[in-house]
């Protein structure tokens, strides 16, 4: 097992801090994971998000915790601790899934790579490395942390295929034939000489999108390719307030927004299992034990309590509550991770059903969306529910409907 680096008190810089710090003329930061990272670039972050969705944004996604597990049991190791069975994947497929404890609780979500054979990537939200750690005991397994060796781009939005196909020279077959969660190894070229990337077809927006992987030291060779190869596909870089409303729009959950990791709640009640948070297709049940899988096949058999449910405000409730006050409707700018209660009818009883964990204005959409945690009985499509909307610092209640989400699925994502 090799240690984790260490990491310093206050927030560092990321391999593209060079670039990033020189477009931010808002000078509007936040800590991610450790690290800098730009909110957004301008003032406000909509010629960012138009940018995601209408030509690409390119997000530094560097602070993301990154582990390689290597060795005759890394895919036994990876089975045990991950809802799905990563002994199933392929060499160069990608597949998203969470990860829980013994009592089925969500502990974080994100993805693993197959590289080879015995080779494989994890990718997290949240520090991870002691987990595998413990899990992997009596294994014949190698566990790194490589996250501050490898620096990491998003090149998200309908001309991303164009620019990832004209800034990265493919190892084999083009680029543009890259499928969806599949990866492929390219060389991006520079003043500083020729350097591997992996490239991998992911990402966070719901839309066309491509995440690149590259050794630190090669970062901004990376970052001026990529760049300069969008500069006709009308490029922009863009920050975490953009991708989380595109996210939002993708029905895409955050730790520590809309779940917490099982092991820091302080009450039982705010854990959540893969199934109350929409991610019971990623559980595969039916093979060799794996960390929470009694707790998971006890909660299919009996149903589970609570559900993640996309909701889309009533527009003209929300228009005339501020005509009342003589104002025009107002949403926040950005996404919203504060919680807002949910009512629903239980006979004549009129009570909390749930809550919102994060609301979005939708530019593309022209709808108020939020994701949802509702009582499971409370959570069918088409329902009718009621939020709590604040004006003038007083609280009161507009009608909304219970979707599916995605809210936005382009056909492009996938194609």
């Amino acid at each position: 097992m090799v240690a984790p680096p260490h990491r310093p008190a206050m927030p560092v810089q990321t391999p593209f801090h060079p670039r990033t710090s020189a477009l931010c003329s808002s000078l509007f930061w936040k800590e991610w994971a450790g690290y800098h990272a730009v909110r957004s670039y301008d003032t406000c972050h909509e010629r960012e998000y138009h940018a995601i969705r209408h030509a690409a944004g390119l997000i530094d996604v560097t602070p993301l915790y990154k582990y390689d597990v290597t060795g005759p049991d890394a895919a036994a190791l990876l089975s045990r601790v991950m809802v799905r069975n990563i002994a199933r994947l392929k060499t160069r497929q990608v597949t998203y899934c969470c990860w829980c404890d013994d009592a089925g609780k969500v502990m974080d979500d994100g993805t693993v790579w197959k590289l080879g054979k015995h080779r494989y990537r994890v990718t997290a939200a949240e520090p991870t490395y002691s987990w595998l750690l413990e899990s992997a005991r009596g294994l014949d397994v190698r566990v790194e942390d490589i996250t501050d060796r490898l620096a990491a781009l998003a090149l998200q939005g309908p001309r991303a295929r164009d620019i990832v196909v004209a800034a990265i020279e493919p190892e084999g077959r083009s680029l543009a034939e890259l499928k969806f969660f599949r990866l492929a190894r390219g060389t991006v070229r520079g003043p500083r000489g020729a350097h591997p990337v992996i490239v991998t077809r992911t990402g966070y927006t719901g839309d066309l999108g491509y995440e690149l992987w590259v050794d630190r030291e090669h970062a901004l060779d990376l970052w001026d390719a990529v760049f300069e190869a969008g500069r006709p596909h009308g490029i922009w870089p863009a920050g975490i307030d953009a991708l989380d409303v595109t996210r939002v729009e993708a029905g895409f959950i955050m730790n520590g927004v809309d779940y917490f990791s099982a092991h820091h709640c302080l009450l039982e009640t705010r854990k959540s299992t893969p199934y109350e948070l929409g991610l019971g297709w990623t559980v595969d049940l039916e093979r060799a034990p794996f960390i929470g899988q009694a707790a998971l096949k006890r909660e299919r058999a009996r149903g589970s309590s609570w559900a993640l449910a996309g909701v889309v405000y009533d527009w003209d409730a929300y228009e005339e509550l501020h005509a009342r006050f003589g104002l025009p409707p107002q949403v926040p700018s950005g996404a919203c991770r504060t919680g807002v209660p949910i009512y629903g009818t239980l006979g004549a009883a009129r009570r909390q059903i749930g809550y919102a964990t994060t609301t979005a204005w939708s530019p593309l959409l022209k709808q108020y969306l939020g994701l949802a945690t509702l009582e499971a009985r409370h959570a069918s499509v088409g329902a009718r529910v009621d939020v709590e909307v604040t004006v003038e610092y007083r609280r009161h209640r507009i009608p909304a409907t219970i979707v599916e989400t995605p809210f936005y699925n382009p056909a492009r994502k996938r194609a």
